[in-house]
């Protein structure tokens, strides 16, 4: 009778854990990371009236050996960065990340991206109702988008 009552208790703790994701999976903007343009990509995400600005580092190399796994670094000095959204012009589809900050978290993130060929990374932060960018030319020697 034991194993009968684990087997239901670990039944129902696996129910409830599956409420996150499916909480998560509704935030989940599926038009915004299927789009094939950059464009599409940024209307998904309601993203207009772009900013250039100095406060925001993008630190990724000049040349990416292989474009399977590029190492991203983008940090904004911005006040109240509200999220940081990595996109790739030149991908398969162009957004490739779309990070989201509680009130008074640092605007910096790290990731490893895959970059099918030579393109501009653009990082699009996003602060109040406001949104500003900057971007960095990552030449690919060989094709990690395959």
């Amino acid at each position: 009778m034991q194993r009968r009552k684990f087997i239901k208790a670990l039944f129902a703790a696996s129910a409830l854990a599956l409420v996150p994701i499916k909480a998560f999976a509704a935030m989940w903007n599926t038009p915004a990371f299927q789009a094939t343009k950059l464009q599409e990509a940024m209307a998904a995400l309601q993203i207009s009236n772009v900013t250039l600005s100095n406060d925001i580092q993008i630190i990724a190399p000049d040349k990416a050996e292989n474009g399977a796994v590029v190492q991203i670094e983008v940090m904004s000095r911005i006040p109240n960065t509200e999220s940081i959204t990595i996109f790739v012009e030149n991908n398969p589809t162009a957004l490739i990340a779309n990070f989201l900050f509680g009130e008074g978290a640092e605007g910096f993130v790290v990731t490893r991206i895959k970059m099918a060929e030579t393109s501009d990374v653009l990082a699009v932060i996003k602060s109040g109702n406001r949104y500003f960018s900057a971007k960095k030319r990552v030449e690919v020697l060989e094709n990690g988008c395959g």
